[in-house]
């Protein structure tokens, strides 16, 4: 398609993370040019590893990954995230390794080269936490004009957190750069856990992903560890596919319902540091605010992600 829109995805692989890179590379309706990575769910080592095996997973060395922000902006990130993602990000799956190194430029840089260098506005996804994002912000403010649309995964406006009782785990992993983030003038949606928890990928979904091919198995077995953490911990029988939702509203905007409102982040050491606090009192003009997503329909954003990469799986054999 000659008129795809150019992407980036700033990730922290993740299965979820995974399975929105694959979810990207399905999608005809974007042109991912570039994958930048971030400290959050394993650490930075292991999430630019895991990105690079992904892409290699279904055929896409050729796209760039750029490392990124090792930790957060000020305090360190308290945790990771192994007992959901297993110690390697992936659950445990063992990818073959990419014969492409990771790109030499900081993440950073190569996120602002591909902006600047974009004869179209670009589309930015970060799925993981915004370090890098608040990072080009204040390094590179001459390529936030180049961001057409600012597509974030994280935070919640009513359902409270999923890491703490305040705060989703993105936001919470860096709170100043949610914070920066969210009160930039960047065209931005907000996909938080007022989406996401609702779309949920249960078996019969993984079952028909497992059955398209190789890259098809390999994404169900990845899915396997987050089955399992679901079934454990929330006694649920399909797991919520937070980052594949987000990216889903960043390959066909209007996939969700949005409402623009003023968001700002706790960044205060209490209890309630990370939580995105929105202000739902009424609709804002702000040049700040943020769309934030307050509705979806879930069985059809599902089938969505379970159609493509049933799609993907079979394209690549």
């Amino acid at each position: 398609m000659a008129d795809r829109t150019p992407l980036v995805i700033d990730t922290d692989p993740g299965i979820d993370d995974a399975l929105a890179i694959l979810l990207a590379l399905a999608s005809p309706e974007v042109d991912l040019r570039l994958v930048t990575t971030v400290h959050g769910n394993v650490d930075l080592a292991q999430t630019t590893e895991n990105a690079l095996r992904v892409l290699h997973l279904a055929g896409r060395s050729d796209v760039p990954v750029a490392a990124g922000a090792r930790d957060s902006l000020v305090h360190p990130q308290p945790e990771r995230a192994g007992h959901v993602h297993g110690a390697s990000g992936l659950g445990g799956v063992e990818l073959p390794p990419s014969p492409v190194p990771a790109d030499p430029r900081p993440a950073v840089l190569a996120l602002a080269e591909v902006l600047t260098a974009s004869p179209v506005p670009v589309t930015v996804a970060a799925i993981g936490p915004w370090t890098n994002i608040a990072l080009l912000l204040a390094a590179h403010p001459e390529a936030a004009p180049r961001i057409g649309r600012l597509v974030l995964m994280g935070g919640s406006a009513g359902r409270g957190g999923n890491v703490t009782a305040a705060a989703e785990f993105n936001a919470w992993s860096d709170p100043e750069a949610a914070h920066a983030v969210l009160t930039s003038t960047v065209p931005t949606t907000l996909v938080g856990l007022d989406v996401t928890l609702p779309t949920v990928l249960d078996e019969d979904g993984v079952a028909r992903i497992a059955a398209a091919g190789r890259v098809g198995r390999t994404a169900a077995a990845i899915l396997r560890q987050y089955l399992d953490h679901a079934r454990s911990a929330h006694g649920t029988t399909g797991v919520v596919v937070h980052d594949a939702l987000a990216l889903t509203e960043a390959v066909v905007p209007g996939t969700l319902g949005t409402v623009r409102r003023d968001v700002v982040v706790d960044t205060t050491p209490g209890p309630g540091r990370g939580q995105t606090i929105v202000d739902r009192r009424a609709v804002s003009g702000a040049p700040t605010a943020v769309d934030v997503a307050e509705t979806v329909d879930s069985p059809a954003a599902v089938e969505f992600l379970v159609a493509r990469l049933e799609a993907l799986a079979r394209a690549v054999g």
